[in-house]
């Protein structure tokens, strides 16, 4: 397995970590790597444009047909010289 050093984290940042991983029971180190795991074994990294995830969320509750309006003439603007 590969070793990794993380340089200049932030003291709060290592702090919170520590917590977290008294809370789970495990080392900084089990619980950085299970983080690591979590974070990157999701398929959001392959989901492809914003459009398409929103549409694979959405899809499966149904569409929605809207009635698009007609459109108009422009009015004539107001006459604001009074």
């Amino acid at each position: 397995m590969a070793a990794m050093t993380i340089r200049h984290l932030d003291e709060a940042l290592k702090h919170r970590l520590r917590i977290q991983a008294a809370e789970h029971g495990r080392s900084m180190e089990d619980e950085a790597r299970d983080i690591l795991r979590v974070a990157l074994s999701s398929d959001d990294a392959e989901a492809g444009s914003l459009y398409e995830t929103i549409r694979r969320r959405v899809e499966p509750l149904g569409g929605v047909e809207l009635d698009v309006p007609r459109r108009e003439p422009m009015r004539e603007p107001p006459d604001l010289s009074e």
